[in-house]
């Protein structure tokens, strides 16, 4: 007995440090965070009809500037909780709360997006267990949030064949980059510091 228990406590100090052992408190947050951040994303798509109006007749592309702000939930879910799936749960919560409960004009398949962006956003935290956040793999995040979420929208929205195409997809990615990955970084940072996240994963984490 004494021999099948100790690799496990070896491996973690705290047996709910393991991403596969979820706590009530872990839900909980992810279930705040998904709801703020669906009036977050509600607000987003506000400033994307207003940048498009600005920007005249390249407004077609404001959404792209924009789109990484749609991905800040995942890794700051999975950043405090450091639980599998947490990333995934936050974004469909937060699409569910912008389109149910906010009328988003994107209708249901928001709720697929949320599940493309949660999958993209987790994966590099999920490659490297759950257990490094530095701020390269922040940014990969952001970008592969941004590029799993693109191709869908580019079949939605009738993209392929443009001559923007590209311009596109880099303007996507590198708001994925800058807006869902590096300001997602900062953003944990500065949560951190307040110390009200210390009785989650992150504050017996290094």
């Amino acid at each position: 007995m004494t021999g099948t228990a100790q690799p496990f406590q070896t491996k973690y100090r705290n047996p709910y440090d393991s991403p596969w052992r979820w706590q009530l408190k872990d839900l909980v947050l992810v279930v705040v965070l998904g709801v703020v951040f669906g009036f977050v994303y509600w607000a987003l798509v506000q400033a994307w009809n207003g940048l498009a109006i600005v920007m005249g007749p390249a407004g077609d592309i404001a959404q792209h500037f924009l789109q990484g702000g749609w991905l800040l939930v995942a890794p700051l879910a999975v950043a405090i909780t450091r639980k599998a799936g947490s990333g995934i749960l936050a974004e469909i919560l937060a699409a569910t709360i912008e389109f149910v409960f906010l009328g988003s004009p994107v209708g249901p398949t928001l709720l697929l997006s949320g599940l493309l962006q949660g999958l993209g956003s987790e994966l590099p935290f999920a490659i490297g267990r759950y257990k490094r956040f530095g701020i390269s793999r922040y940014a990969i995040s952001g970008f592969l949030g941004a590029f799993f979420i693109f191709w869908f929208s580019a079949i939605r929205f009738g993209w392929f064949g443009q001559d923007i195409l590209l311009l596109r997809l880099v303007i996507h990615c590198g708001s994925g980059i800058i807006l869902g990955g590096i300001l997602a970084y900062f953003l944990v940072r500065a949560i951190k510091t307040t110390g009200v996240v210390d009785n989650y994963a992150i504050g017996r984490q290094r």
